[in-house]
């Protein structure tokens, strides 16, 4: 079956992974809002259970996943161009850890520190065991038994499990028969629909490995109806997320310190409200969609993602886009 995507030189950016963050992120905001304001999350009634069945823990699997399988990106697009890509990684993330941990100033609940601890004591190694299927069996073994305590104990699996597809290559799933993505869609979707449904008349608390694997089901939901929609006609419009996918770091970052603004007015933690909280989360999303789209027009890199390149190889950033 021919690809329906252009093939991409070795070092050049995955359109689709780029659209799958920048998707991500939009969650993230969302739920990070909640979190920054310090709104109270244990109330009861359908506002409640919308934000915990399409929000909460549904798209940080995807950003975990992600970060996994752009680990493996970045390996293979600097091999050619240092003697220690491993070394060079180990920078990268060892960087990762003052920028997490300045930001987690501001925001307790934030991922970075956490996503670059995890990243130096579970993927470098990682990336000495030989062969896919390993890793893939070792990050879902990991997920699953993170099950029960859900958050950040999924971490570790999810990278294994992201940094495995690399291994198999993104375009096993990106260019997977539509026929099996569509079936794969369809299977995820009851199951969401069944651990939602359930997670809901248990009262399940977040934490749970019901609420867990709900979340984890979702997240599947979403890539698979992603993957497929990019496909379509109709789907064209979502690639205006890639520029978002492009500027993560800033963006993440930086909607920190915008919901804290916007906060000052809505003051959720006073007045908690699911509807403001996600209006207010979908204006942050918007204004840094807005801001990555532009400043990519002018720029290689977003402002973040530009400084953790200059600190990763110690000089200006090489020439060419980078896959990460």
């Amino acid at each position: 079956m021919p690809s329906h995507r252009q093939p991409t030189a070795p070092g050049e950016r995955i359109t689709e992974i780029d659209v799958l963050r920048g998707f991500a992120l939009f969650g993230v905001t969302v739920v990070n809002t909640v979190g920054i304001t310090g709104m109270p999350a244990s109330q009861d009634g359908p506002s409640h259970w919308a934000y915990e069945t399409l929000f909460h823990q549904r798209f940080f699997p995807i950003f975990s996943l992600l970060f996994g399988l752009s680990f493996g990106l970045f390996l293979d697009a600097v091999r050619d161009r240092t003697p220690n890509p491993r070394l060079l990684m180990l920078a990268r993330l060892g960087f990762l850890i003052p920028i997490g941990a300045l930001h987690r100033l501001a925001h307790p609940g934030e991922v970075l520190l956490t996503y670059a601890v995890v990243g130096i004591a579970v993927l470098l190694p990682a990336s000495f065991v030989p062969g896919r299927r390993p890793l893939l069996a070792l990050g879902l073994a990991a997920t699953a038994a993170a099950a029960p305590l859900g958050g950040s104990a999924l971490v570790p699996g999810l990278f294994l499990v992201g940094y495995a597809i690399q291994r198999y290559g993104p375009a096993t799933v990106l260019d997977a028969p539509r026929a099996r993505l569509t079936t794969a869609l369809v299977g995820c979707l009851a199951l969401t629909a069944v651990l939602d449904a359930w997670q809901v008349a248990a009262s399940a608390e977040t934490t749970s490995t019901l609420a867990t694997s709900a979340g984890l089901a979702t997240a599947a939901t979403y890539t698979a109806a992603l993957v497929l929609a990019l496909r379509t006609r109709a789907g064209r419009p979502l690639r205006g997320l890639a520029p978002l996918g492009r500027t993560a770091l800033t963006a993440y970052v930086g909607a920190t310190f915008a919901i804290i603004a916007a906060d000052r007015f809505v003051r959720l933690a006073a007045s908690p409200d699911y509807l403001v909280a996600g209006a207010v989360g979908t204006a942050v999303f918007a204004l840094a969609l807005a801001f990555g789209t532009l400043w990519l027009r002018h720029a290689r890199y977003g402002p973040l993602e530009w400084a953790w390149r200059r600190l990763t190889w110690w000089k200006l950033p090489p020439p060419g886009p980078g896959r990460t």
